[in-house]
């Protein structure tokens, strides 16, 4: 390694570090983000020191946080961005003036200056957009209320970020005592002619621009002029002093509505995922111990301080809107760590004087642990506080008490079993109905369907439901292990009862099989067959092939589960037998339409 170049040295060291960690960190639930965290912080020069040039990697590395806001100013379209204004503008605004006021207050009751105070504020108020937009996409957020509201509050940050940084000089001179309002002027007409010449530039030669790039049929091409546009305008943005994740994303809104959207976010997905994970890792590379070492109580009462005072006023402003007691941690959580905007922020404040470099190292120190510790707490909220949160807020429902004597009962009312109860209820059949879902049997109840609150699972719910006397008993579940768990009591306690069984999986089938539990219908099994049917007909089958088609298939496969049963544990034995079983069906099926032609000729 010697005569290798450093670029490919540095490559091996970052690919290496994230290959490792973050499955680690996955599999240790923890997120990915935390992984990427982890191998920034063992690589870098506090670590075993393999990179040393972290400066130079950050700078590279936020270039995926550029893509990112481009990709996002991409799902914005300008109607649907003008939609969300009052929640960007109004609970954006609330967040960012409350969070700055609070913590620039405690900075003010502790000696600092005003600017210090307001320029803390100011910084520690933004989160970080990268983590909480990861965390979100993992978490399947986005389309949640929790969700949107926090894409508003930090999409106001991301703009609030611009004027933040065009006050920084201007705090800087007053501490100067320098006349500095000619030049704030010429770089506010500087800033705002740019952001001019971006939107009229991209309304009217963005599309003719990639409408003759896409003609040429190149795809690296169109893949080179996304970048080259993301970076162009981002280049733009920087050269008038701001931040160039909000070029992209004013780049990306203006694409929104372009034919070219979902080619652009094809093309520029795979950099964005690489590039984020690398800035992380310099964010883990970056973060200074030399300043935690010297001052670790100072450090670690900025970074208690500012999460509980912001924690606060977050989930203060949660609760004026509305959201759910078990939203409100996850949200308050999302925005309560401190971005990767701060860093740039004191970083400026500190190139301007607006503040002191120990100071500047101080905050940023308390920034990057906060990003450090947010997915970990995320983790620890998972494990220990939203369970108890499960049932706040809902109203109490009373447990079956009255005892029932129907023939049928059905343990879980969701997609599932409400199709069997509709059907039993058609036929004027009666069932008794149980579910422990509370919103699942209001939204139930309203339909007119009689649903009792109550876990199958319970022995005295079951007595009471009327399984001594019932006939049947469907176990429709979505839960494996609660599914296995009702039939294993059912079988002990009230063995007359028959058990038709929902299984979720080949494993769940299994599993009911083997506790002689012989209705068990896979959930998926059926409404797959008739997809493959419609396939086969658009295919140019006609509708009798198809059916017989499905037919032998459902038949041959039925008759190989019961076959595989036996050797269900071992796995060897199990591929033996369905390598063997897919043959025979290849040739069952040979021959069937070797018939069939025979009887069309």
């Amino acid at each position: 390694m010697e005569h290798a170049p450093a670029w490919l040295v540095n490559s091996l060291i970052y690919l290496s570090a994230a290959v490792i960690a973050v499955p680690l960190s996955r599999a240790l639930g923890l997120g990915s983000i935390i992984g990427y965290l982890a191998a920034g912080m063992a690589i870098g020069p506090w670590g075993i020191g393999l990179v040393s040039n972290v400066q130079d990697i950050l700078h590279f590395a936020e270039f995926g946080v550029v893509l990112m806001l481009f990709l996002v100013g991409l799902e914005l379209e300008p109607r649907r961005l003008w939609s969300l204004r009052r929640p960007i503008f109004g609970w954006g605004s609330a967040q960012m003036l409350g969070c700055t006021f609070a913590i620039g207050g405690v900075a003010l009751l502790l000696g600092q200056s005003w600017q210090v105070a307001l320029i803390a504020g100011l910084g520690l108020a933004l989160s970080s957009t990268a983590i909480a937009l990861q965390v979100m996409g993992e978490r399947n957020l986005m389309p949640t209320t929790s969700g949107q509201s926090a894409f508003s509050i930090l999409l106001f940050q991301d703009v609030a970020a611009i004027p933040i940084l065009a006050l920084l000089p201007l705090l800087g001179s007053v501490s100067r005592d320098s006349g500095a309002e000619t030049n704030m002027a010429l770089e506010a007409a500087k800033i705002i002619a740019v952001v001019v010449a971006i939107v009229l530039g991209g309304r009217l030669l963005l599309r003719p621009l990639f409408r003759w790039i896409a003609r040429s049929r190149t795809p690296e091409i169109f893949t080179a002029a996304s970048l080259l546009l993301v970076v162009g305008i981002s280049a733009l943005m920087q050269f008038v002093g701001l931040s160039m994740a909000q070029g992209a994303f004013l780049a990306g809104v203006l694409l929104a509505e372009s034919e070219y959207r979902r080619e652009l976010e094809t093309d520029i997905e795979p950099f964005k995922g690489l590039l984020l994970g690398l800035f992380f890792i310099a964010v883990g590379m970056g973060i200074d111990f030399g300043v935690i070492l010297a001052a670790p109580g100072l450090m670690a009462l900025v970074v208690v301080g500012f999460l509980v005072v912001k924690g606060l006023v977050i989930y203060a402003l949660a609760q004026r809107m509305g959201l759910s007691y078990q939203d409100r941690p996850v949200f308050t959580l999302l925005l309560a760590q401190g971005g990767e905007f701060a860093f740039v922020v004191f970083q400026a404040a500190s190139g301007s004087r607006a503040i002191t470099p120990e100071i500047a190292s101080i905050l940023i120190g308390a920034v990057a642990i906060s990003m450090l510790l947010s997915p970990l707490l995320m983790a620890a909220i998972d494990k220990w506080l939203l369970p108890r949160f499960a049932n706040c807020g809902q109203a109490s429902m009373e447990e079956i008490s009255e005892p029932q004597q129907a023939p049928v009962i059905i343990a879980g009312f969701g997609r599932y079993g409400q199709i069997v109860a509709r059907m039993l209820l058609a036929q004027r059949i009666p069932c008794t109905v149980l579910d422990h879902d509370a919103e699942m049997i209001e939204a139930a109840r309203s339909f007119g369907y009689r649903v009792f609150y109550g876990d199958a699972s319970r022995l005295d719910l079951l007595r009471t439901a009327g399984a001594a006397q019932a006939r049947i008993l469907v176990v429709a579940v979505d839960d494996v292990a609660q599914s296995l768990e009702i039939v294993d009591l059912v079988q002990e306690h009230f063995p007359q009862l028959e058990i038709v069984a929902r299984a979720r999986d080949v494993t769940h089938w299994n599993q009911l099989r083997e506790r002689k539990v012989m209705r068990v219908q896979r959930e998926l099994f059926e409404s797959s067959l008739a997809s493959a049917r419609s396939v086969l007909e658009l295919l140019g089958h006609s509708a009798q092939d198809a059916l017989e088609t499905a037919t032998t298939f459902r038949t041959h496969n039925l008759a190989l589960f019961e076959k595989l049963h036996p050797h269900y544990k071992d796995q060897a034995k199990l591929i033996a037998v369905v390598k063997q079983g897919r043959q025979q069906l290849e040739e069952q099926m040979a021959q069937e339409r070797a018939q069939r032609s025979g009887k069309t000729s």
